[in-house]
This record gives structure tokens, sequence and C-alpha cells, in this order.
């Protein structure tokens, strides 16, 4: 296993020498340099409007289509015209929403998970006024992965799509997505899957996992406040409609479904989350660019998150005050380093605001997948207390963390 070389980490990112320990990285992780970098060099230096035959505009435009095709190599796209652009993925999962609604009939029908975020549930049920019947997938009472059972069980001749996330964000589990996708192909349906708290810990594959269309946020994964959503550019093509202006034709992929326009410099800024996975990977003894060495800077960082989830999951199971919510298990193939707990007869809020002092970024909540958190019935009554790490975390800080934890117990 590859040693995390921290002093690149640190160069790569200065927010880190503030001192605080960033434990709230699902919400949103820090921005590596070379993002800012992009996003400065688009704004200082041509910072036009696109589709113009004069010279800047058309450097703009390149710059802009660069940015969809990094976000397709972080995705293993075929092509950048499978890449929506937007500002949030829950933005972007309304706009396909609306773009397919529009070939569907009243009583057709979409599954949605009550173990979702909201992005990918909410837009969906809305659909409902278009006369798309809605079933929910529910979680098994207990557990932390769904039953693929329960999912053949609502599917039918009338299911369009299923909705499902690849990592839950409160319970770090990793989803059987491949294996959801044959089943949901099996019944003729398509499958969209929210990858938004798996994209900043492994390389996503849409091809691999079967995803129909898959979207995650570029800020939690080391970038921008910007957003990817992937479709398969047939289906993009001949199964969605246009939302955009009334004469983008329905070949205009994925632009009609764009409406307003990407924001210019942050889908150029996407560009630097490569630089930055290339320049980690050689950094660490890879000596590969593009998709290889994005896959061999994600294995390093799953080794190095593996070790955090080890050392916090030890911790929070030696206490028989807390409840962990999701697996206890500390596996790289079972979860992320995403970690909900709660202190038994304690709010959640209370002791997370005892640790702030600290300089400690924790959190309490629901995290948007209140559906989730409601069903659970958690004594805290205010939701769970939620550890986010990611690579450029330490051992040190998790240690920090627990000490603070240890520090208040009663």
């Amino acid at each position: 296993m590859a040693k995390i070389d921290q002093d690149f980490i640190q160069s790569n990112f200065p927010s880190l020498k503030t001192g605080t320990a960033f434990f709230d990285n699902a919400g949103g992780s820090q921005v590596a340099v070379p993002v800012a970098d992009r996003i400065t060099q688009y704004l200082l230096g041509a910072n036009v409007q696109l589709g113009a035959s004069y010279d800047a505009s058309q450097k703009a435009g390149a710059a802009v289509a660069e940015g969809r095709t990094a976000l397709a190599l972080l995705m293993n796209a075929d092509r950048p015209e499978e890449v929506m652009m937007g500002a949030t993925a829950t933005q972007l999962f309304d706009q396909l929403a609306r773009g397919l609604v529009q070939g569907w009939q009243p009583g057709d029908e979409v599954i949605v998970t009550n173990f979702d975020h909201e992005a990918n549930i909410g837009p969906w049920r809305k659909l409902e006024a278009q006369g798309i019947v809605i079933r929910e997938w529910q979680m098994p009472k207990g557990a932390d992965t769904p039953d693929l059972e329960d999912l053949r069980a609502l599917m039918n001749d009338k299911t369009r799509l299923v909705a499902v996330t690849h990592v839950s964000n409160i319970f770090g589990s990793i989803m059987p997505i491949r294996q959801i996708a044959d089943a949901v192909h099996e019944a003729g349906a398509l499958i969209c899957v929210d990858g938004v708290a798996f994209a900043p810990h492994r390389a996503v594959d849409v091809k691999a996992l079967g995803a129909d269309f898959y979207g995650f946020s570029v800020y939690k994964v080391y970038g921008p406040h910007h957003a990817a959503l992937y479709g398969r550019y047939d289906l993009l093509r001949d199964h969605t409609r246009n939302i955009n202006h009334y004469f983008y034709g329905e070949d205009k992929v994925p632009n009609k479904l764009e409406p307003g326009n990407p924001n210019y410099e942050l889908a150029y800024g996407c560009v630097g989350v490569v630089d930055y996975l290339e320049a980690f990977a050689k950094a660490h003894g890879v000596n590969e660019s593009g998709r290889p060495a994005i896959e061999a800077a994600f294995n390093i960082f799953a080794d190095h998150e593996e070790v955090l989830s080890e050392r916090l999951l030890t911790y929070l199971k030696s206490r028989d005050d807390v409840t962990i919510i999701g697996t206890p298990s500390a596996a790289k193939v079972d979860r992320v380093p995403t970690v909900a707990f709660i202190v038994n007869g304690q709010s959640s809020e209370a002791l997370v605001r005892k640790v702030d002092p600290a300089g400690i970024g924790i959190r309490f909540g629901d995290f948007h997948s209140k559906r989730l958190v409601n069903s659970m019935e958690l004594s805290s009554g205010d939701g769970v207390i939620r550890v986010s790490a990611v690579h450029y975390n330490t051992v040190a800080e998790i240690d920090r963390l627990i000490e603070q934890l240890e520090s208040l117990r009663r």
C-alpha cells in the first residue's frame, strides 16, 4: 500500500494548513490548486460569450469543451456529449426527469428508494403530477444495503426507470450497482444512479457499472461548485426531449438538457480535477496519464481511507453508548469513510457544537436523506453525527477527533 505523501497533499490543498480538521467532506471537499488555477486562467484570459467567430470566443469554447471532456474521462464515458453540466446534482437530476417524462405516458412507473439523498428522489416524485406512478424500494429494517428481490417484486412492464444511490451519504455503504443495473435492464427499464457520495472515493466507471444515467457533484471531488450527469448518448438523443429554447433540435445533445448553458469557468475548472489526479498518481510512483492515472490515484485513496475508517470505527465500537448507523465494517469493498453514529441518550446537535471549538469540522442532521433518517426513529431526535473523511485527512486528525469525543463522555 502506497503511503500518502503529505507534502504533496499540503501543497495542493493550502486550506489544510489552517489547522482545521475537515471532516464534512461529504458536504463539499476542499479545492485542489490546479482547479483554482484553471478557473483563474479562464476568467482572466478569455471571459467571453461562446459561439462567436472571433478568436477569443473560439478559445473560450474550446476551454469549456475541454471541461466536458475531463468529466467524461472521470466517469469513463464514451464521448463528451454524454455529459450534462450544471450547478448541482439535484438540478441535473431534475432536468433529466423533465426531459424523460415527455416520452412517457400516464400510468408509466418510476421506482425510487427511501434511502437516497433527496436529489434522486424528489425530481422523480414530482412526476406524479403528470400521471407517473411512483413506487418505493425500501431499505429492510436494520440493514444498510437493500434487498434486490424487493426491487424485482416492484418492477413490471410499466416500469420505466429505477433511481438509486451508489453510496448512502448516511450509511457509507457501497451498493451493488452492477447487480442492480442488470436486474433493472432484465425488466426492460433504465437506471439512474446518484454517485455523489461515491465519486470522491473511487474511480467512477459508468460502463462497468451498466449505468444509463449517473450523476455526481464535482465540488465534492476536489473541484469547483459544479456538477455532471452522464447519460448514454442514444438515450439522451432519442429518449429525452428538449427542455431548452424551442429552437434546440432533439439531436442537440446534451445542450437540449442544459437550459441557459452551464457555467463556463467552472466547466474549465473541472480540467483541474484531472490535473490533480494525474499529479497525485505521478507523485506516488505511477507514470501514467489519463484514465490509468485516475484509477491508480483512487486506488491509493481507497487504501488510505480504509485505514481512517478502521481507526474511527474501532473507537466507536469500543463504546457501549454509541450506535453506529450503517455497516461497522471498515473494509474498502464495503464502505467509504463516511461514518454516521449517535451517542445514545444525547443530542447530536449538542455534541457536535461542543466539538466545534476544537477546530474539527463534523456535522449533525439528516443531510438531505430525511426519509432514511426519519425511518430509523433515532433516539437522538436531531439526526445523526456524521464524520466524512477523504484521502487528504490523516490518522492524526482522526485521533484528534477521538480525543474530543472521549473528553465529552458523561
